[in-house]
Parts: C-alpha cells; structure tokens; sequence
C-alpha cells in the first residue's frame, strides 16, 4: 500500500469520476466498471494494489475488485490486499460471466491444442478445456489472454476471455458460454478513500463487512460469532487466512447481513470484540438487487 495521511490526502479533481479496475481493456472487471457506474471513466491497472494505489493516492475515485466467483470461489489475491489497505467498502456488484473461447479469425476450434486465460477462469471452464482435450495455459488476465492472442500468430492457440475482449481485439468467438456452469457470477466490492455509511432504514437490507483476529484461546472463534447468531444476525460469508505466515494467528474476513448501526448489529460487535485482538469494519453498504432477484 501507497503510504498516505489524512493531512496530505488530496483527490486530484479529474479524478472525481474515475474507476480502477485491475486488467487489459475488455477484462470482466472493466464491465463490472461500465455496468456499475456507465457514466465514469476507467483506468486499468497491472495488479489488484495498484488499482487500489489508485485511490489511495487520489487519482481515481473508486477501485472495481473481484472478491469470489460462483464457480471458483474466492479470489484468493485480493484478501491479502485488504491487510495492506485502509479504504472502505461502499457497494457491491454482481457481474454474470460469460466466458467465450476465442480465436484468431483463421483459426478453427478443432486445432485448438492450449487454452489460455486467468486462472479462475481456466478452473470456471475446466471441463470445457478438458472436452476439447486442450492444455491449460495460466496466464495473469483474460483480456490480457486475448490481446496476447491478437499479437501472436497462433492458430493451435484458444483464449477464454468476454465478447468485449473479442471485439476490442479483433478475435472471433469458437464457442460463447465457454464456462461449465450456467449463471456463472462474480462478485465485486468497490472500494473508495471515503466511509460512505448508508442511512439506516429498517426495511432496507444492508451488508456489513468487517475482519478481526481472534485471541489465542480455546473455541476463540466459536465464542467471538456467538453473539451474532443470538442476535438472529445472518452470516454470509467467512472466510480465514494466516497473518504475516504464523499458524496461531488467524485473520478472518465476515459479511454478515445487517447495518452497522443496528442495535443488535452493535451486540454482537460488543461481543465480539470481548474475543478479539484486532477488529477493523470495511463498510455497510445496501445489499445488490442481485441477492434478491436470485434467492
């Protein structure tokens, strides 16, 4: 992370309407950035920090970051990010993935010998991939793949990318809905310099992110989500990982369904502290249309 202080902190003013994603133009996360906010430029960035660096610095607004796939799971980079940043979580964003096998325009399925793409994307089209009796080819991003494949004169060559990626760089599409599962869905948080915590209104559902680290004591984590469930207050997600490599100290990363300032809400964070060494709050934002038009 970018070092920064609230004292130096400044928004370059062309930067007001700015979007970071990480990726080559064409890349899902650039259509989560036009879908989410239309009327914004984007800037596209090499790595998940730098996108965030973006905002951090002040020369975007917000960052457009992939956290979990219905597929895949979990982006796994991304949560060793969240301990080096400070930003807050505003909103989230449900992109639908359509991976599409790309080709050069010569080029036919039936030669294709490796399939290259990010790989979430591999693993989202494994059985695809295998059908094809094509071999995986990693590479650090699927708009990356097939600007790769519009530079190189590769017929034996298949990349798993968007139609946005076929058209800006000139492929044709083998195969659309490439992806193994149907309503394949990733999962964005946008990520801003500023706590933009939503008013709360009773009949409005809203999201809570938050990580804390637990204490080194016996059923340390049964004990800190206990006030949680007494609460009535439904998890969404967990998820846990090791701080700085050591096996007894564990980060945790939580979405649960209620808004910060709900007086349960508050309960159990009350609790929950009384268990922990560390907790730091992301964000609560208004839960995406998609939650409950796909219950």
């Amino acid at each position: 992370m970018s070092e920064y202080s609230v004292s130096t902190y400044k928004l370059d003013p062309s930067a007001s309407n700015v979007v970071a994603y990480q990726g080559e133009p064409g890349a899902y996360s650039h259509l989560a950035c036009k879908h989410s906010f239309p009327n914004w430029r984007t800037v596209h960035c090499a790595t998940f920090s730098e996108a965030l660096a973006m905002v951090e610095n002040g020369n975007a607004y917000y960052a457009m970051i992939p956290v979990e796939n219905s597929t895949a799971g979990r982006v796994e980079e991304i949560y060793r990010e969240l301990k080096r940043t400070e930003l807050y979580v505003v909103k989230e964003h449900f992109e639908p993935v359509n991976h599409c096998l790309l080709i050069r325009e010569n080029a036919s399925k039936s030669g294709i010998k490796r399939v290259g793409s990010h790989p979430q994307a591999l693993a989202q089209c494994d059985a695809n991939i295998k059908s094809l009796g094509a071999v995986n080819v990693a590479m650090y991003d699927t708009a990356g793949a097939a600007k790769h494949l519009s530079e190189n004169d590769d017929d034996t060559l298949g990349v798993i990318s968007s139609e946005l990626a076929a058209e800006l760089y000139g492929l044709k599409i083998a195969q659309s809905h490439f992806n193994d599962v149907v309503g394949n869905t990733t999962r964005f948080l946008v990520f801003s310099r500023h706590q933009k915590q939503p008013e709360f209104e009773p009949n409005t559902t809203y999201i809570t992110s938050f990580m804390f680290r637990v204490k080194n004591i016996p059923a340390a984590l049964y004990k800190a989500m206990g006030g949680f469930a007494t609460q009535g207050i439904n998890m969404l997600k967990l998820e846990s990982y090791m701080v700085n490599g050591h096996f007894t100290a564990t980060q945790f990363y939580v979405d649960v369904e209620a808004h910060f300032q709900d007086a349960k809400m508050q309960a159990a964070l009350e609790e929950l502290m009384f268990f922990s060494e560390e907790i730091r709050i992301l964000g609560t934002y208004e839960a995406d249309s998609y939650r409950k038009d796909n219950a």
